[in-house]
Formats: C-alpha cells, structure tokens, sequence
C-alpha cells in the first residue's frame, strides 16, 4: 500500500468507551461501526445468566448482571455469593485473542446491596508482518499486554414504595486495547497505556405487575500510543545503512454521555413478561490517533444514537423463552482539520483548523436476539442467537477539490451461544460458548485494507470505495463458579 494510497482514505476511527464493567454494562452504550470488524470480548470481565440465551435482557431477568448495568437493579439479587468466571477468547486468522481471571462478590441484604469485582486480563496481539525486529525472539511487550479492572456498584431499598437506589463506578488501567497494533503500518514496536473510568446512577422501582428503571452514564476514554519507527539512512562514503528510532506519540480520547429508561410488565396470561427500554448517548472524540492506515492526524468527531428495544417473553415449568427486537438510529459527523492553511481548487483559503474533509454517517440498525432456557433439578441448559444488522449511508464532502459522493453499505453478524448450568452442592458450575461470524478484517474493492482495532468499540471509518471482506471467526469460552453465602 503506497502512502498515497492510504491518503485517499477518510478515517474517523474512533476507539469507543467501553464499559469497565463487562457484558450488560455495556447495554447503555450504543456501538458505532462502518466497517464489519471482528471484535473480541476483551471487556467481559463478569458473569451473566443469560449469556447462553445470546444476551436476552428486556424482559428477561439477569440477577448476577443487572446490578453491573443499573446499580439499583441489584435489588434484584435473592442471594450473597462469590463467583469467579474466566474467560478465553480468540479471533481467527491471526487477529489476537486474550484471557481475563476475574473474581468477583455480591452482597443482597435486607435494605442494602452491592458488588465488587476486579480482574486480571492478558491479551494476545494480532499478528502482523509490519514490524522490522530482528532479534531472535519477540519482545515480551510486542507478545501480550496486561490489563487490570476493577469495578463496584452499592444500594438501597428505600422505604416499602419498591424503590431503590444504586450508584456504581468502574475503572480499567490498559496496557493494550485489541488490535492497535495493527493500525500503525511498518511501527517497530507499540506501547500502550491509559484508562477507562466508568460512573452510574441508578433508580429502579417494581409496583405490582409493572418494574421500571432509569439509569445514567458517564464514561471515559484516555489512552496513549508511543510508537517506534525505524527510519532508514545512508551516510558516510561508501554508502552506509543505519536504523535510526523515532517515537510518535497519538493521544485517543473519547467522552459519552448515556442515560436508558427502562419498563417491563408481567401480563395476566400465565407466565408472560413484556418489556421495553429507550437508550440515548452523546459521544465526543476530541483526540483520534494519528493511525498511519488513516493519515489524518487526531481528528476529532460527535456521535448521536439511540437504540428502542422491545422484548417478550414466557416462563412456565422450568422453561423460559423470549424474543428482542431493537431499532438504532445513529448519526455520525467526523472531520479531518487543516494543520497549515490550504488553497481550495476554487482559490479560496482554508484556514488552519478548518476542515478539509466532512463526512456525515446516518445508520439504522437492527439486532434480534432470540433464547431458550431449561432448568432440570441440578442442570441447567440455555441456547440463543443474536443477529446483527447494521446499514448506513455515508455524505461525504471534500472541500479542497469540491468533490462531494455517496456511499451506502450494510452486512450482518450472527451469534450462537449456548451454555450449561450444573447445580451441585454448595456450589454452581457454568460454561458457555459462543461464536461471531459476519465479521473480519475490511478492506474496499481497491486492494486497500483497513485494520481496524478489534476492541468491540465504535468504528467510524469512511471508506473508499464498496466495502471487501476476509472472513474471520471470533470465538468465546467463559467458565464460572458461583458459591451461595446463606
């Protein structure tokens, strides 16, 4: 790929915040992506029962998870226990993979409740060709990185009106965020370190046959890229070649703003729950890396998404199904600014600042999820599958040449999952597994590749041309235990 290849791209890829806490968490923050990147489950750092039934959550109940989601929702809980619940992940053909040990409590009381967890993750970096090191075994730091989290949610039954109240918070200090590595083309080597911080408040009340909850986010990315080339040069007479280091450091910042309003009901038909949520988030990038796939240096961008979701759902004799349907529409403005100023083919000026480049996204879409459950006397046995669909149209405007184009792409992503529960005494055991296809490493139908990382974050990049494919498979093991305190 020649520099002027990768000039041609208008990039806005936004490394988005991802929740410190894991798997529900997440609910509250709406993921933006142009191009189907395969993402691994670096963040899910703390166990769900509906992991098996593909995430099911709008009318079905999750005990263990809820309170990570919505601090006040711990009330939910029937029980103290401790669990633990690693989990492995990996991304086919070359793409990386991590493994995360967390432990994790959770306290239900007469009046208070809460949680705490914290975990320890390696992640495995995808593997690349770009890097000129010679040595004769890879540095430790070009192999895996490290990743501490930690995270705790508290509340309390206020009064006997079924309201409670939660606040929770979460952190994370990065070694690495998947797939970074492979956004710096011909870097020598990559060092990564920042954080993620997490806050929520959280109420939630049940009257009756109706339950409602309303929870609001903030939470933030900080991270630093120190990147080492190797720049090549001859001196002296014969000519000499000597390496000489440079270091470039890329700042990536993103803030988001998030608050979900949440209602369900149980129906007078036996066994019988609908429910429905409405999410918002408000998301600013005042710093992108200066990604060289990309070539636009720390370009900043505002995201606005919405998601409604709509669920159903039965439970009778130890059986429980349920269907969710969620709508997304999202816009999107990213922009490349000028460093110098820059004469337009028209004659007019462009100040330092202004913007060279526009690109306006507007998505809608879609994501089913579909579960069973079946609890036997000491096993349990959960299926589901979730569908994807994402369509966009991207209105993108060049203001130094006055070209103006259209693009609109779309492609689906499926996940099986299935798990099982095995009640023993004093102790619960799980596993589930799940699989990602759908996704892989994009690239547009010029030859161009774009790496983008595999974080499970946003991933607004404005491609140059109709969207290409290699496949990759994303796979998912999580095993937990779970000790009862009665």
């Amino acid at each position: 790929m020649t520099a002027n290849q990768l000039r041609r791209l208008a990039v806005g890829t936004i490394l988005a915040a991802c929740s410190a806490f894991a798997g529900q968490a997440a609910a509250q923050l709406i993921p933006i992506r142009t191009v189907p990147v395969a993402t691994g489950d670096q963040f899910l750092t703390t166990p769900s029962m509906n992991f098996g039934m593909a995430g099911l959550t709008y009318a079905v109940d999750d005990s263990i998870a809820d309170g990570w989601s919505n601090p006040a929702k711990g009330a939910l809980l029937s029980e103290s226990s401790l669990l633990s619940a690693p989990v492995y992940y990996g991304i086919s053909n070359g793409g990386g993979g991590g493994l995360t040990f967390p432990a994790t409590g959770l306290v239900a009381g007469e009046k208070w409740f809460g949680g705490v967890t914290a975990a320890l993750q390696e992640v495995d970096n995808a593997q690349t060709d770009g890097r000129l090191w010679t040595g004769g075994a890879d540095r430790l730091s070009d192999v895996s990185a490290r990743n501490v989290y930690a995270g705790g949610f508290v509340g309390r039954r206020l009064g006997s009106g079924g309201w409670s109240l939660g606040v929770g918070a979460g952190t994370a200090r990065l070694e690495a965020m998947d797939g970074v590595d492979l956004l710096y083309a011909g870097a020598e080597r990559i060092e990564q370190s920042g954080s993620i911080h997490d806050l929520r408040l959280g109420v939630y009340r049940e009257s009756g046959r109706d339950r409602a909850s309303a929870v609001l986010v903030r939470n933030a990315v900080s991270m630093t890229h120190d990147v080492t080339y190797l720049d090549v040069t001859s001196t002296g007479s014969p000519p000499a070649r000597q390496s000489v280091p440079r270091i470039e450091t890329n700042l990536d910042r993103t803030r988001t703003w998030g608050v979900q309003l949440a209602w369900d009901r149980r129906l007078r038909a036996p066994g019988w729950r609908i429910g429905t949520s409405l999410t918002a988030n408000r998301k600013s990038h005042p710093k992108i890396p200066n990604y060289n796939i990309q070539n636009i240096p720390r370009d900043p961008g505002n995201s606005t998404a919405w998601e409604l979701g709509f669920g159903i759902a039965r439970s009778l004799d130890g059986t429980t199904a349920g269907l969710d349907v969620a709508l997304q529409p999202i816009r999107s403005d990213t922009w490349q600014e000028a460093e110098d100023p820059v004469e337009t083919t028209n004659g007019a000026t462009i100040p330092s600042g202004g913007r060279t480049i526009e690109n306006d996204f507007s998505f809608l879409n879609v994501r089913l999820r579909v579960g069973v459950a079946h609890e036997f006397e000491k096993v349990g046995v959960r299926l589901g599958l979730e569908g994807r669909s994402y369509d966009y149209t991207l209105e993108q405007t060049n203001n130094v040449n006055g070209e103006f184009r259209t693009q609109d792409e779309s492609w689906i992503e499926w996940t099986p999952a299935v798990a099982a529960v095995f009640r023993l005494r004093g102790v619960d055991l799980h596993y589930g597994v799940r699989l990602t296809k759908g996704t892989g490493h994009p690239g547009v139908d010029r030859g161009i590749v774009v790496n983008s990382p595999d974080s499970g974050g946003d991933f607004v990049v404005a491609p140059e041309g109709p969207l290409t494919l290699a496949d990759a498979t994303v796979h998912t093991h999580q095993f937990w235990v779970r000790i009862p305190i009665r």
